[in-house]
This record gives C-alpha cells, sequence and structure tokens, in this order.
C-alpha cells in the first residue's frame, strides 16, 4: 500500500530558510563591514619594515604601533556599546565604521611615529564599536538556535578583509610604497555605508525597548546612586579612573615608562581602573562575571595575537621571503581562520559554544611548533598555518555567541563592548611581549611559546566555563 506524501508543513525547516530574508539583510551589511575592518586592522602589520624604515623605529616603537589600536578600544567598545544600547544597533555601526575609515586614512597622511600612532588610536575605537554593534546586530537578528553560526560566519569577514589586504599589499607596496595601502583602505567605507543605510533594527532590541518606557542607559552605575539618584563625586571618580587608565595605558604601551618598576606601577593602575569600571557596569548581579568574562578575552587575544601581528615581519626577517610569498602564506592564513570560523559556527550550534571552543582550539595546539619549524617549503608551510589557524584563531569565531550569551538584551551591546575591548588589551600586550622574548632567541620560537602555553590557559578557562561558574557562585549567592 502507497505511503500518502508527507506534507511540506511537517518537515523540518532548514536552518538557512528560518534566518529569513530579514536576518539575511542584517548579515550581509555587519558582513560587509567586517570585512572592512580587517583590511584595515592588518595594514599596519604589514607595511611594519617599511614604516620602521622610514620613520627610524626600534622593534619596541614599531611594536608599539600595533598595540596602538588596542590600546583605546576600550574606550571604544564603551562608548559605542553604549550608543548601541541606546539608539541602536544601526546607528553604533555606522559611526564605528566611519571611525575606523578616518583613522585608516590618517595614517597614510601620518608624517611621524607621533601622529600614526594617534591615528591607530582611532582605528581602535571604531574597530571596538564594529566588533560589538555588528556582532550584537547579527545575533540579535537571528532565530536562538542558529547563533552559533551567525557568530561564526561573521568573525569570518574579519579573516577575508586580512586575505585581500595582503593581495593588495603585494601590488601596491612595491609599485606606490605603504600610504596607499592606508589610501585604499577608506574606499570600501563607501560601499558598507550604503548597505546599512536602511538596515533593520535587532529583533530583540526593538522587543526590549518595546517592553520598557525608557531607553537603557548603561552609564547609569557611573553616574547615579543604586537609586538612580544623580552621584556627582561617583561621576567624578569614574572619569577620572577612565582618564587615568588611558593615560596609563599609552604610557605603558609608547615604551615611555622610566623604569620597570614604574612600567609595572602603570600596568597595575590600568588593570585597577578598568577593574572598578567592570564592577560598576556589571552592577550587583554581573560584577564578577563582568571581570571573569574580561580576563578569559584577555588570555584569549594573548595566544591569537602574537602570530597575527608578528608573522609578516617572521616571513620577511627571519625567513626572507619576498613580497609575493608573504602575500601567499597569508592567503593561507587568512583562508584558514575563515574556515575555522564557519566550523565554529555549526559547532557552536550543535556542541555549544564552551565545548565546541576549548576541544577545537586543544586541536589547534598539534600544528603550533610544526608552523614554526618549516622554512623553505613554501606549500607545506601555507598548510600547516591554515590548519594551524581555522582550530586556533577561527574558533575565535564563536567569541560573540560565547560572550553575548552570558549578558541581558538591554546591555548587552555595551557588555559585549567593554568587556570584550577591554580584554583586547591581550592584543597590545601580544606583539610587545613577542619583540620582547624574541630579543634573546629566534622570533618564530618565541611566537610558538606563547601560543602554546596561551592556549592551554584559554582551554581551561572556557572549556570549564570558568566565567559562568563564578557567576553563579559569587553573583546569585552574595554573602
Amino acid at each position: 500500500m502507497d505511503r500518502p506524501p508527507r506534507s511540506s508543513e511537517a518537515r523540518p525547516q532548514r536552518w538557512h530558510r528560518q534566518v529569513g530574508r530579514r536576518g539575511w539583510t542584517a548579515f550581509a551589511a555587519a558582513w560587509g563591514g567586517y570585512v572592512l575592518d580587517g583590511f584595515d586592522f592588518v595594514l599596519i602589520t604589514l607595511v611594519l619594515t617599511e614604516v620602521r624604515a622610514e620613520f627610524g623605529l626600534d622593534a619596541v616603537q614599531a611594536a608599539s604601533l600595533v598595540s596602538a589600536a588596542f590600546v583605546s578600544r576600550w574606550l571604544g567598545g564603551l562608548l559605542l556599546g553604549a550608543l548601541g544600547d541606546r539608539h541602536g544597533r544601526r546607528a553604533a555601526m555606522t559611526a564605528s565604521i566611519l571611525l575606523f575609515s578616518l583613522g585608516t586614512l590618517a595614517c597614510g597622511l601620518a608624517q611621524g611615529y607621533g601622529t600614526l600612532y594617534a591615528a591607530r588610536l582611532v582605528v581602535g575605537l571604531g574597530m571596538a564599536g564594529e566588533y560589538s554593534a555588528s556582532a550584537t546586530y547579527v545575533m540579535e537578528s537571528w532565530p536562538e538556535r542558529t547563533r552559533g553560526r551567525a557568530s561564526g560566519f561573521l568573525i569570518s569577514g574579519y579573516s577575508i578583509g586580512t586575505v585581500l589586504a595582503a593581495q593588495a599589499y603585494s601590488q601596491v607596496v612595491p609599485a606606490l610604497g605603504w600610504r596607499w595601502m592606508f589610501y585604499l583602505g577608506v574606499l570600501p567605507a563607501l560601499f558598507a555605508l550604503w548597505m546599512r543605510r536602511a538596515l533593520p533594527e535587532a529583533d530583540d532590541w526593538e522587543e526590549a525597548i518595546a517592553e520598557t518606557t525608557t531607553r537603557p542607559n548603561p552609564f547609569r552605575p557611573l553616574f547615579t546612586r543604586p537609586d538612580g539618584t544623580p552621584a556627582p563625586r561617583r561621576a567624578a571618580l569614574h572619569l577620572a579612573l577612565a582618564a587615568g587608565a588611558l593615560a596609563a595605558l599609552l604610557v605603558l604601551f609608547t615604551g615611555r615608562a622610566p623604569s620597570t618598576g614604574a612600567a609595572w606601577t602603570l600596568a597595575l593602575l590600568a588593570a585597577g581602573a578598568l577593574g572598578t569600571l567592570a564592577v560598576r557596569l556589571g552592577g550587583p548581579g554581573h560584577r564578577v562575571l563582568y571581570l571573569a568574562l574580561t580576563a578569559t578575552v584577555f588570555a584569549g587575544f594573548l595566544y591569537t595575537w602574537p602570530i597575527q601581528a608578528l608573522l609578516p615581519t617572521y616571513l620577511k626577517t627571519e625567513l626572507h621571503y619576498s613580497a609575493d610569498q608573504v602575500r601567499d602564506v597569508l592567503f593561507w592564513a587568512g583562508f584558514g581562520t575563515a574556515a575555522g570560523c564557519v566550523l565554529a559556527g555549526f559547532t557552536g550550534d550543535r556542541l555549544g559554544p564552551a565545548k565546541a571552543y576549548a576541544l577545537t582550539l586543544a586541536a589547534s595546539l598539534a600544528f603550533v611548533f610544526p608552523v614554526f619549524a618549516v622554512r623553505d617549503d613554501l606549500l607545506l608551510l601555507g598548510v600547516l598555518l591554515f590548519l594551524l589557524q581555522a582550530t586556533s584563531f577561527g574558533i575565535s569565531g564563536l567569541l560573540p555567541r560565547y560572550l553575548g550569551g552570558h549578558l541581558p538584551v538591554e546591555r548587552r551591546a555595551s557588555g559585549l563592548g567593554f568587556v570584550y575591548n577591554v580584554g583586547a588589551l591581550g592584543g597590545a600586550v601580544a606583539p610587545l611581549l613577542g619583540a620582547r622574548l624574541a630579543e634573546g632567541r629566534p622570533l618564530g620560537q618565541s611566537l610558538a611559546v606563547l601560543t602554546f602555553g596561551l592556549s592551554l590557559v584559554v582551554i581551561l578557562l572556557i572549556g570549564l566555563d570558568v566565567p559562568g561558574r563564578l557567576h553563579r557562585l559569587a553573583d546569585r549567592h552574595p554573602s
């Protein structure tokens, strides 16, 4: 006997159809911004040797130009994240892309170390807002069960941007010089702004705003008492903490601390100030959570950014690769990261973000030392870098999903922006740490040791969900 045909309504809808046209439109605009973000942000790493030669910089000064964008990111994440929570994700996305595009143009016009460093600070402000606003926007526009894919797919745009930058480097710099790389970095901003001119607002944000009579104000804990009344002294204290943290980081990461003791004092001052701000922003229910998430992101940047920042320098100085060879190697690395982000999206939805992150990162440990053992075999180096980046940097595509899952909607953009971008100071420390270690040993060996050791730390932090455990232990059961 023939069975009756199964009704189409009984069939589960495929995940890409569940996202819908609105969700895919949101993704396309945010992904385009991430491509531009990746292109602009890595330009300094590609032309670092040329900039160093023209301006007569030492190794630490050159590395500080990479770190500069990280120094300002926490402030950009806080300000633009608050803009996104109060006025919508779209407004924050547009403001962020304008900021880092203008900063990129200023990099090309810089006439010395100081002006170039200042331009990189502006790039960092914009990049921070791009990460928090776009990641929040896309995840809140996609169904809950597909948000791991939203997170992973979105971050792949950054990797594609780095690949495009590497391709442009091999053609532009030999013919026109390093400044033209930054001039080109402004052009895609026009496309991204066009894409975002008529975007729908994120569903979750609209629903959250509709349920309240006033718009969220993430800064309220910094400027008011717990009962909501103004507190001028509290406001002045927190402004002083923010200014002190920024000043300490600027002195620290430009190498102007007069001694090692002074450097440690500045580092502790900045950490204390930012930690206090995290506690205040988190409020009574999320204080420990904000601190634990920030520490996790910091460790994550420490394991990924030694390679991201100094790989081009390693290829050119230790392996003596040409511009075309550097382009080819970075092509493999960039697409490995993009492939890893896509893989992370699927595994994150299937296994959960914490388990998928820890297992994939553990697999990356098998490739760390082999990458820096290869010297003359360009193809083998490219394949190993593809695998390393797919399992190491690529899995960080789950970070927006992991962090956002811990934060309430009304504070998600500002919380994600602050926690992620304060933690991103690990990216400022990483190239300087790599450069310092390389003073006593080969650069490749230093990068391998840093990446392997700090990957183990992140595996434990995320695999055991240490932030979530501490949150449940401390914040939900106050003494």
